[in-house]
């Protein structure tokens, strides 16, 4: 799949700010007046930023609130709908901590369900697909989604042990996600007969081109990237985005080791969600002869 830089950056940054708005729900931790006034600014400008990024890569970005009304049906809309209600909640929680030095836990409970659920239904946009069988890997991609939120939600946060067993979880998730992600077109089953729907008469090769120009489906759908430079892309976001963060959290812990760690987790998080979508096979290169 052609990685759209919009929804690199708001499935990266919204799923950091959702993770650390979780954190802040449950308390961990509980900050009152400024300190919370600044703990909350951030989790929004990555959480709302992030969403409202994504609408840059629609045709007509002033339709977005419509997306909601399928709620029923469309993990798009459920997306929509949870961000909301997170927000709303974990604001209502905030003007607490911040102007009355309270904390109405009740709602930051919520809070932090919703937030989780709106980086679940993300999630869910991309593992129903089963077009694209490298996402369609359940529980495999609700997993990486929401372990890669909560490792930088606990590191925003300034959770060390949290975020130091997250981190690694995470990246045990992200291994698995590669690993078994390189043999999902193939388990799949898609081939080029059944591309074409012509396996019944007898073995089916391509015999040229469809057409000899591009279209939308090769531009977006069929983005091909290099065994040898995707694996270089993968060790780099291996390191960047657990390997270091784990070791400055070892380290005797202070302020500059935690704004290296969040740096690095947040630089390899958007390596990784790159590959995410530029590994993506999706089954219509198929028929185009390019899988």
């Amino acid at each position: 799949m052609h990685p759209a830089p919009s929804i690199i950056l708001f499935t990266s940054l919204s799923g950091l700010g959702f993770g650390l708005l979780f954190f802040l729900g449950l308390g961990y931790p509980q900050p009152t007046g400024w300190v919370g006034f600044v703990f909350f600014l951030i989790a929004y400008f990555l959480a709302a930023g992030g969403l409202l990024l994504s609408t840059f890569h629609l045709g007509h970005p002033e339709r977005a609130w419509r997306a909601m009304s399928q709620w029923q049906s469309s993990w798009l809309s459920r997306e929509g709908v949870c961000a909301v209600a997170a927000l709303v909640v974990m604001g209502l929680y905030a003007l607490g901590l911040v102007f009355f030095d309270s904390a109405w836990q009740p709602l930051g409970w919520i809070g932090a369900l919703l937030s989780l659920a709106t980086v679940g239904t993300t999630s869910m946009i991309y593992g129903q697909l089963k077009t694209v069988p490298r996402w369609n890997m359940l529980p495999l991609t609700p997993a990486l989604f929401l372990s890669l939120s909560l490792a930088g939600g606990a590191l925003l946060a300034g959770q060390v042990t949290w975020a130091t067993g997250l981190l690694v979880l995470a990246a045990l998730v992200q291994v698995a996600w590669w690993v078994l992600g390189d043999k999902a077109l193939v388990s799949s089953g898609s081939d080029l007969a059944s591309a074409t729907g012509l396996g019944a008469i007898g073995d089916v090769r391509a015999f040229e081109p469809p057409h000899t120009g591009t279209n939308y489906l090769l531009s977006e759908m069929v983005h091909v990237v290099g065994r040898a430079h995707a694996l270089k892309l993968r060790a780099i976001a291996f390191g960047l985005g657990f390997v270091l963060p784990v070791l400055f959290l070892l380290l005797p812990f202070n302020h500059l080791w935690g704004v290296l760690a969040v740096l690095a987790h947040v630089a390899g998080v958007l390596v990784s969600r790159w590959l995410f979508f530029a590994e993506a096979e999706h089954v219509v290169g198929i028929y185009y002869g390019k899988r």
